[in-house]
């Protein structure tokens, strides 16, 4: 792989983690509105809307891109040696993991208010809302810091 291919790759590979994250981010914000409004109505069908288009358009095209460009990646410059690497990119798949774990978390918690069955609080969707952010700043801290 030239340089060139290799940069236009991990641009991609960052745009694509900017979109998952954004995605990620939003989505819980509005299954804190759609927590307050009641099932049936307008706004909770505008919600639904919102939700179903952001999730499909956005957040899993953008997820796909992000773990098939990331691991390309990884797998062309041999990123999973240990010896020459280190282990700090092992601790951010598993990290990235347990986002993807947050995405389908989300994607089940989508489904359950497009069926207006959403048991779940606006208490419980705020502290949810960080589940992601906090993820995103250790990832971060991983690549940029690759402390071990």
């Amino acid at each position: 792989m030239t340089t060139e291919t290799f940069l236009w790759l991990k641009a991609f590979h960052i745009i694509a983690v900017i979109s998952w994250m954004a995605g990620m981010l939003y989505l819980p914000r509005l299954f804190v509105y759609h927590a307050q409004v009641k099932p049936g109505s307008e706004a909770s069908e505008l919600f639904k809307v919102m939700e179903r288009k952001l999730m499909r358009i956005i957040i899993n095209p953008a997820m796909v891109a992000t773990w098939v460009l990331g691991l390309w990646l990884a797998v062309k410059t041999n990123a999973f040696d240990v010896k020459s690497n280190g282990g700090w990119l092992h601790a951010k798949i598993g990290l990235v993991v347990l986002m993807q774990v947050a995405h389908a978390m989300m994607s089940r918690y989508r489904k359950a208010f497009a069926r207006d069955q959403n048991v779940k609080s606006e208490r419980f969707f705020r502290i949810f809302n960080e589940v992601p952010a906090v993820l995103m700043v250790v990832i971060v801290l991983l690549v940029v810091l690759k402390p071990f």
